[in-house]
């Protein structure tokens, strides 16, 4: 490719759902979305919503509770046969042949092997997205129930830096320290174990450059990096990633879009032939269900339509989600058939398959 020609193009169709299998997390990001939720253990016995966004007892987070229309709290779910039936719908109401575990923190589930184990034994390919709390101890069992790939989230080379983006409860240079120590551990135990490996790194802003460089410049010799727009912090969060990607070098070669998501990713090789990719929200929005929403507009829409997500209620009832800030638009998988969001999901799906490689080529 020559200096004048920009990256080659992909066209991928969307075919996943997220599972927000557990609500509990060991970290208290100042800009976690917690999936939507609330953070269900400062929350707990709440009978007047709307819920609390944090921080709470935790010191977590969940940055849209307040304004999103939640009713409901996140529930752990188990490999049972309710599960099952939950995902199988769902996966083929939405023509899914891909799980996402997300949390809370997958890692902490105490059968989290077992759901993955469930979820390939149903034809699926599952990845997770994790800090690596207990990835060390959990990853050789996930690894052999079939676990795919695991995102992990590095915040941090250093305490100061891990301390930088988390809340007043976790400002323990001591405990950030050994956050920082699980998450390498994780990582070495996926990589040891066959599992593929992708280190996402969210960048609020430009106080974050150097955080960033020494993240890459630290993982980037044996797992993909992966910068993220933070959602609140918007152009400032661009800004930052374009410094980064001139500080270590990155040249782009492959911008990949999903089809039917706002997600899109670019690929850069950085100095020392480093993988790191650049992860965008696209201004994408279903067209009926985002029609007539009061954030359908340049600013209020932070995340656009991303995908699916799947809940359990701690009423024990599997939920549809098609987007983190407005949960009110959240359906009980029982009603789903008849909710028309499967139709209309499915024929924006082929419309911007459609579109998009009319512009740029085929889709795979």
């Amino acid at each position: 490719m020559s200096a004048t020609q920009g990256p080659a193009i992909r066209v991928v169709r969307d075919r996943t759902i997220r599972i927000k299998v557990i609500d509990d997390c060991g970290l208290a990001c100042t800009f976690c979305h917690n999936e939507g939720t609330p953070v269900t253990a400062d929350n707990k016995g709440r009978t007047l919503l709307p819920f609390v966004s944090g921080p709470g007892g935790t010191g977590r987070v969940s940055i849209y509770t307040e304004s999103n229309g939640v009713n409901f709290l996140a529930a752990k779910m188990t490999p049972d046969l309710p599960f099952r039936r939950a995902v199988r719908t769902v996966a083929q109401a939405f023509d899914a042949s891909e799980v996402h575990l997300t949390g809370g923190e997958p890692t902490l589930h105490t059968e989290v092997s077992s759901l993955v184990s469930a979820l390939t034994g149903m034809g699926l390919a599952v990845g997770m997205t994790s800090n690596g709390e207990r990835g060390r101890q959990v990853m050789p069992d996930c690894s052999a129930a079939g676990l795919n790939r695991v995102n992990v989230s590095v915040f941090g080379t250093t305490a100061e830096e891990l301390q930088a983006v988390q809340s007043e409860r976790f400002k323990s240079a001591g405990l950030a320290g050994t956050k920082i120590r699980a998450a390498v551990q994780t990582i070495r135990a996926a990589v040891s174990n066959g599992v593929k490996v992708s280190v996402n790194i969210v960048v609020p802003g430009m106080a974050h450059v150097d955080r960033v460089v020494n993240l890459i410049e630290s993982h980037g010799q044996f797992a993909d990096v992966r910068m993220l727009t933070s959602i609140q912090d918007g152009p400032e969060s661009i800004a930052a990633i374009s410094e980064v990607l001139t500080r270590v070098g990155a040249e782009p070669v492959l911008r990949t879009f999903t089809a039917g998501t706002s997600d899109e990713r670019t690929l850069y090789r950085a100095l020392g032939g480093r993988a790191v990719y650049v992860k965008r929200l696209l201004p994408v929005r279903l067209p009926d269900t985002c029609a007539s929403c009061r954030f359908n507009n340049d600013t209020d829409c932070q995340e656009g339509y991303y995908g699916v997500r799947l809940y359990l209620t701690e009423q024990d009832e599997y939920m549809v989600g098609v987007c983190i800030q407005r949960m009110d638009l959240c359906v009980p998988v029982a009603e789903l058939s008849k909710s028309g969001i499967v139709e209309e999901v499915r024929a924006f799906k082929d419309a911007e398959v459609r579109r998009l490689t009319g512009r740029y080529g085929t889709a795979t």
